[in-house]
Parts: C-alpha cells; sequence; structure tokens
C-alpha cells in the first residue's frame, strides 16, 4: 500500500504496492521496515525480533471504518423512536454505555478494524451527546483507536420555526463546540443534511461555528437530492461527505474535483434495500472514495469490513484492489489520520492484518467469513484465531481460569 501522500484517484486507487515473500519490521509500535523478507531480516534491528509467521496468507493494513453509529441508536429502537432512543442513553449508566461500545470495538479488531470512527446523532440533546462522548473519551485501553464525531441530526419534530434555530445556533456556537474544543472530546462536527431551502443559511451558520471552534467538517447526504450538501462540503472544505446512493452524474462531477472524500455505505443500501452509491462513476470521475460500514445497531447491524469489501464489489462495481484501497487508506484521509494509518509504510503504526487467504482478491469471493487470523495494533497481537476443540473439564468448573 505504500503510494503518494494524498488521497488515491483513479488508477492511484487500484495499485496496491503488492510485495510478493515480503515482511514488515515493528518496533515499539511503529513499523520501521516493509519489504522484501530477505533483506528485512538481514537488518540488526530484525536480529533479536519476534517472529509472526505469515508465509502463504496476505497481510495488509488493518482496516479504517471511517463511517459508524456504534453507540445511537440502540438496538431494538428505531429512527421513528429517535426521541424514545435518546431517553434511554440519558438515563443510562454510563459505564454500561462504555461497555457497549468496548464489546462492539473488541468484535470490529477480531474482523480486522484497528481504527474506528464514532458518530452520536441523539439530536440536540445535550445530555446525551456529551454522555456518549464521555463514554468514548473514559474508554481504558480500547483494543481499536476510536474517532469520536458529533453529528449534528434533528428527528423531523425538531426542525421548527426561527426562534428554535435562534436557540440551537447559541447553544452549539456559545457552549457545546467550545466544550468539544477544550476536552478534546471530538475530531469532527457532522451535518446531517435536509434537502430544506429554508434550512439552508442554519447549515451555513453551523459549519461557519464548525470551523471558528476548529473541528473539521463532515456531511451526511443519505436521502435524495444530495446536490445541495456537495456544494456545501465544496464550499467548507468537508473532509468526507457520506452515503451518496441518490448522487447524480453532475454530484460525481463535481466530487471528481474536490478533495473531499466521499464516503460510500453498501451495507447500508444492503439492509434497505435501496440504490447504491455510483462507485464507477465517482471513480471514473477523479473523486477519492472511501468505504465504511455504517454499523449501526438497530439499522446496519454489520461491523465486518470485510463484507463491506465484498458488497462494494458484487454491487457496486469496484474491483478488490479499489475496494481495499478505499477501505484503508482512503478511510485513514477521511479520519485525517493517514499520516499514521492505512498503509504499511515505515514510520506509520504496526497496524497489521494477517489473513487467511493467499491472494488479496479472495476477499471480494468471501461472504460472512471472517478471514481474519490474526489483528495486530501498534504492534501488539490483539487478536489470534485459534484452533476448535473442546475444553477440558476442570477449566469449567467454578473459579477456573
Amino acid at each position: 500500500m505504500r503510494g503518494p501522500k494524498e488521497p488515491r484517484r483513479g488508477a492511484t486507487l487500484e495499485d496496491l504496492a503488492v510485495i510478493h515473500d515480503g515482511a514488515v519490521l515493528i518496533h515499539d509500535g511503529v513499523l520501521k521496515e516493509v519489504g522484501p523478507t530477505r533483506r528485512v531480516e538481514n537488518l540488526a534491528l530484525a536480529r533479536d525480533a519476534i517472529e509472526l509467521n505469515a508465509a502463504g496468507r496476505v497481510v495488509m493494513p488493518g482496516f479504517v471504518d471511517s463511517h459508524t453509529h456504534l453507540m445511537f441508536p440502540l438496538p431494538l429502537t428505531s429512527e421513528a423512536t429517535a426521541t424514545g432512543g435518546t431517553q434511554t442513553i440519558r438515563t443510562m449508566a454510563g459505564s454500561r454505555l462504555a461497555v457497549k461500545a468496548r464489546s462492539h470495538l473488541e468484535a470490529m479488531a477480531r474482523h480486522g478494524s484497528t481504527t474506528v470512527e464514532v458518530k452520536t446523532g441523539c439530536g440536540p440533546d445535550v445530555i446525551a451527546e456529551l454522555k456518549i462522548l464521555r463514554a468514548l473519551a473514559g474508554l481504558k485501553q480500547p483494543p481499536v483507536d476510536v474517532v469520536p464525531t458529533f453529528l449534528l441530526r434533528l428527528p423531523p419534530s425538531r426542525v421548527g420555526p426561527a426562534e428554535h434555530w435562534n436557540a440551537l445556533e447559541a447553544w452549539i456556537g456559545d457552549e457545546f463546540l467550545p466544550k468539544l474544543r477544550r476536552r478534546a472530546w471530538a475530531r469532527f462536527a457532522d451535518l446531517y443534511w435536509l434537502d430544506q431551502p429554508s434550512l439552508l443559511p442554519s447549515w451555513k451558520r453551523y459549519l461557519d461555528l464548525v470551523l471558528r471552534n476548529g473541528l473539521s467538517s463532515k456531511l451526511h447526504a443519505e436521502g435524495p437530492s444530495p446536490s445541495g450538501a456537495v456544494a456545501l462540503a465544496s464550499e467548507y472544505g468537508a473532509s468526507s461527505i457520506d452515503h451518496l446512493e441518490y448522487a447524480t452524474m453532475a454530484d460525481t462531477r463535481a466530487l471528481g474535483c474536490m478533495r473531499t472524500i466521499a464516503t460510500l455505505l453498501p451495507c447500508a443500501s444492503f439492509h434497505s434495500d435501496t440504490q447504491y452509491a455510483p462507485a464507477r462513476g465517482l471513480i471514473q470521475a477523479g473523486a477519492a472514495i472511501a468505504l465504511a460500514t455504517n454499523f449501526n445497531p438497530c439499522l446496519t447491524p454489520v461491523l465486518n469490513m470485510q463484507a463491506v469489501i465484498k458488497l462494494a464489489c458484487c454491487r457496486m462495481g469496484m474491483t478488490p484492489a479499489e475496494a481495499i484501497s478505499a477501505a484503508t487508506i482512503n478511510g485513514a484521509h477521511a479520519l485525517g489520520c493517514a499520516d499514521r494509518v492505512g498503509s504499511l509504510e515505515p514510520g506509520k503504526l504496526g497496524d497489521v492484518l494477517v489473513l487467511n487467504i493467499s491472494d488479496y482478491r479472495e476477499l471480494a469471493h468471501h461472504f460472512g467469513t471472517n478471514l481474519v487470523r490474526t489483528t495486530v495494533k501498534r504492534g501488539e497481537i490483539i487478536w489470534e484465531d485459534g484452533k476448535v476443540a473442546p475444553r477440558a473439564a476442570e477449566d469449567l468448573r467454578t473459579g477456573s481460569a
């Protein structure tokens, strides 16, 4: 995955820079060398290294899942009952919320994700929003790196008169965003786009506040008519614009001229039985695209980036190489961390996967199978596939380890 510093587009999205019979050398959690096995093994630093044998297997960067709703809405709720879900968050103990988050993150690590973005989205409810962000900040040594994002998402009942918006903007600008900046609880501020002309001035004021508070912006554009969101993303230099299931040819051409990453979510289309984003058109237009799960315990309960790659190839016309680039290095660009993760290059974190396949193209063939044999995070093995065998009876007795 060695390549240009900027997001991969066009032909570069297809170039994985595969090393046959290769090796990586990790020291203090950082990649020190990547290259042919014979050269790496002859380095002085490698002489006392612990060897992890991956012969006959694919070794690749950890997946970067750049769009999830990991903590909201909760299971058994729905968008129609978002108010009830928000109330549940308000009353739930923060420790319980953190336990749920950790269980999801551990499952993601088992399936190869080593960096995960997590959105809020409880609407203008400061207690619920802060509880989610506080729970994320309080996770002690999570198995993967977590990138928190504040998502401004209003239920239809809150889209109201100008007086309401004035109060909302005052709350966001004077209290909420400054608090997030001071406590470093979020790196991004997302906006759930609603295509209503009367709301455009409010959306612009919100994005102005985001920039003023030193956060990067993102846009949710999952509904019909995303053209206005594309224009906003261009005007405000958004890090990413996500979903884009209804993007038109004009939208794809516009995105081809922008630095903003187009994050596509095939699992969302799969679960809702709606159309898929025009990945092929975006690639041909020169847009930089990323892939993510849209994991949502309620509506999109898929946390496996391998399934995302499969759907991107069989439903969106992407090649396996394009899908892998979009699920790693371009996802890292969407989260502003491509200097640390997303590819196996010296100086980056030792986030590495060993897969139970011998050719990367097999990722586009399997579906519903976890192909990860080993997940390495910052040079430490955090998950390893084991053999299927019965446990000894003494191990199951009360008090046994």
